[in-house]
């Protein structure tokens, strides 16, 4: 009789041990989704940033342009004011 009542631990820490395994792998599979919906989110977010990037330069670029042609238009003109100064 002693070896029928010791066979049945043997089993129960088998299951134990398989029961924590499994819940231990349930556990990684939701991490693991958890950080996928995270590194998803975060490229969306990396994507939406990156075009912001690059519409600003483009203004940034667009208004030094405007500028840079309001400057040409200011020098020109200054430069007439001056030549027709040095002229009298």
């Amino acid at each position: 009789m002693a070896e029928l009542e010791s066979a049945p631990p043997q089993i129960e820490p088998e299951n134990n041990l398989s029961s924590l395994i499994y819940d231990i792998s349930n556990e990684a599979q939701a991490i693991m989704e958890n950080m996928l919906k995270t590194i998803t989110e975060i490229n969306q977010n990396s994507a939406v940033i990156e075009e912001e990037i690059e519409k600003s330069k483009s203004t940034a670029l667009e208004r030094k342009r405007t500028l840079d042609e309001e400057k040409d238009h200011f020098q020109k003109a200054a430069y007439a004011v001056l030549d027709m100064l040095n002229r009298d």
